[in-house]
């Protein structure tokens, strides 16, 4: 049995969209990823798989 997703589509598009337009205020892509996350109410590693 599947678990309903937790985010809805806009929210991880827009999540994405927020990694990529931000980065370069990072030292690195994973540090974008890591402060978005937590803004989010993410763990970082769903984020990082929903930019790749």
């Amino acid at each position: 049995m599947r678990k309903s997703p937790k985010f809805s589509p806009e929210v991880v598009e827009r999540s994405v969209r927020m990694v990529l337009e931000s980065q370069g205020q990072y030292e690195s892509q994973w540090a974008a990823i890591e402060s978005i996350a937590s803004k989010i109410g993410c763990t970082s590693e769903t984020l990082r798989r929903w930019v790749r």
